[in-house]
């Protein structure tokens, strides 16, 4: 089931939050709504932090939610949820995790050429994952913004991460190593990605198949 919002990435004015939290609580449930209410609590906090204690506070506050496999929640292999689909479903997969801390980040005003949204090998436990990267200048070592270790690290220090591509809002990369990889075309090239990007621009919700906060 889907239901159209209005653009939820700039909350200019307390009535846009009142609406947003509205169509929350009636389509996903009064904690949804108070989830929903905290984030935007940390993005409009955020705006007077630096950009160091940005990327704590947004990756502490999304670690907060439930792991849980795509089929489990939304009953699709694979579905990149938008920040409010997670919230208010409560539960979302590495995927979900990463987009929704990336989007906050872009909201805060962090530049895009400094993020990335990195597919790897976890090591650890033997499958795919995906991460934020996040790099302070062009040429340095990203440091990792992950839901499976909540401590932010160097990717030098992240041994159990094999990279494997990585993508932003404008561009696609091959990883060979951890550092900026290998350009590699448009980011428009991920399906997910694009139906991603439509679903956020139409605002469009979906609800999980499964109630997360009962």
């Amino acid at each position: 089931m889907l239901v159209l919002l209005w653009p939820v990435l700039i909350l200019a004015t307390g009535y846009q939050l009142e609406e947003l939290a509205a169509t929350v609580r009636s389509f996903y449930g009064d904690k949804a709504e108070q989830r929903v209410r905290a984030w935007r609590q940390v993005i409009s906090d955020g705006h007077a932090l630096s950009e160091t204690e940005q990327l704590h506070s947004v990756n502490d506050f999304f670690n907060q939610m439930q792991f849980v496999d795509d089929i489990d929640v939304w009953g699709q292999k694979d579905y990149w949820a938008t920040p409010v689909e997670f919230l208010g479903a409560a539960a979302g997969d590495c995927d979900d995790f990463s987009i929704a801390k990336y989007f906050s980040l872009i909201e805060l005003g962090v530049s895009d050429e400094k993020m990335r949204l990195v597919y790897v090998k976890s090591l650890t436990y033997n499958q795919f994952h995906m991460v934020v990267a996040y790099y302070q200048t062009p040429s340095s070592v990203p440091i990792i913004l992950d839901n499976i270790n909540p401590t932010i690290l160097p990717a030098t220090q992240r041994d159990d991460l094999v990279p494997i591509y990585s993508f932003n809002g404008q561009h696609l990369w091959l990883m060979k190593e951890k550092g900026r990889g290998q350009l590699a075309g448009k980011s428009s090239r991920l399906k997910l990605w694009t139906d991603l990007q439509q679903r956020w621009r139409l605002n469009k919700l979906k609800k999980p198949i499964k109630n997360f906060d009962a």
